[in-house]
C-alpha cells in the first residue's frame, strides 16, 4: 500500500490529506481511501468553489436592473393566482 500526504490550503485552515491507494495485481492504482473527516473537508471545499463559480457566473450576467422586494412579491402573487 502506498501512502502519500497532500495538503489542502484554505485561508482559514489547512487540512492534511492522507490517501491510501488500492492497487490491482499489476500495481496500478485503482481506488483511493480517505478518512471520512478528510473526505468531508474536500467536499466542503468543492462546494465552496462551486458557490464561487456560480456567483461569478451570475455577476457576469447582471445587467444592473433592480426592483423593490415589495414589487417582486406583488408580481409573484399575481403569477400564482
Amino acid at each position: 500500500m502506498n501512502l502519500s500526504i497532500f495538503v489542502i490550503i484554505n485561508k482559514d485552515n489547512m487540512t492534511a490529506i492522507h490517501p491510501q491507494y488500492i492497487t490491482d495485481n499489476t500495481g496500478k492504482k485503482i481506488s483511493v481511501i480517505l478518512p471520512l473527516k478528510e473526505f468531508d473537508a474536500i467536499m466542503e471545499e468543492l462546494e465552496e468553489l462551486e458557490d464561487i463559480r456560480l456567483f461569478d457566473e451570475a455577476k457576469k450576467e447582471d445587467d444592473g436592473t433592480r426592483i423593490l422586494f415589495s414589487d417582486y412579491l406583488k408580481n409573484r402573487n399575481t403569477k400564482n393566482t
